[in-house]
């Protein structure tokens, strides 16, 4: 069920979604109200699971992970069981940043990080293709990032989607 926010709510969304980091007072003050209840109001987001933690975003290249990679791989059989197990795989596997089941062509696309070629091509294939029920792996090397923007397109404008120009 979606959740039903106002626009001081979603004010409060667009602002910690630019900026976790900024403080409860300078929180409020961006939105309109005073620090007590927004506060409130952030706390009852994060319980109702609409904001779902903080994290510190990194840059990759500046860490070490020179590469970015998306892979589709195909299953032979796509039985919830093979599914899950499949799943459970890529959970232990730390060069996988994202995994999403998707429809068409293949199973599932992840996104990859690796400190090198040499080091990816390890994984493709002492982990990846060599994990029960794959059936096939396409992977795409990154060349360049034209964007990178986490979290959703939110308009305050009582918390419409944002229209396409």
């Amino acid at each position: 069920m979606r959740a039903q926010l106002d626009a001081t709510d979603w004010r409060i969304l667009k602002e910690l979604q630019s900026n976790g980091r900024i403080t409860n007072v300078e929180l409020a003050e961006k939105v309109g109200i005073s620090p007590p209840p927004c506060l409130r109001r952030v706390r009852a987001l994060e319980q109702a699971g609409i904001i779902a933690g903080y994290c510190a975003l990194l840059d990759e290249k500046a860490v070490g992970f020179e590469l970015i990679a998306f892979v589709m791989v195909g299953l032979h059989s796509q039985s919830e069981a093979d599914l899950r197990a499949f799943e459970n795989r890529v959970l232990a596997w730390p060069l996988v940043r994202e995994c999403y089941i998707i429809a068409g062509e293949t199973d599932f696309i992840m996104k990859c990080v690796a400190p090198d070629l040499t080091a990816f091509q390890d994984f493709i294939i002492q982990d990846l293709t060599s994990a029960p029920n794959v059936a096939g792996v396409k992977t795409t090397l990154v060349i360049r990032r034209v964007k990178s923007e986490p979290g959703v397109p939110i308009t305050v404008a009582q918390g419409r989607r944002p229209m396409r120009s």
